[in-house]
């Protein structure tokens, strides 16, 4: 992969980074968060079937290796829909 691109944990499709939403786990909080933030990160394409698959197989989860909170995925279908 080239620098500054990143892969979905959903679909595995690489692309640039600024294509993607970042889901963050925090170092040394261990909470979940989106965009901001040092620690363990995953990358999810901006599409409704990476989103539906993320939630529905726990992707982001295993990826991050921690429980992803409900309302961070209410926040990713509002930017969808506004998207």
């Amino acid at each position: 992969m080239e620098p500054n691109f990143r892969r979905c944990v959903s679909c595995r499709q690489a692309a640039p980074k600024v294509e993607f939403w970042r889901i963050v786990r925090v170092y040394p909080s261990q909470q979940v968060q989106l965009d901001q933030g040092m620690g363990r990160s995953a990358y999810l394409c901006r599409q409704t079937a990476c989103l539906e698959a993320a939630k529905k197989k726990n992707r982001l989860g295993r990826s991050l290796k921690a429980p992803v909170p409900e309302h961070i995925y209410i926040t990713l279908w509002q930017r969808l829909a506004t998207s």
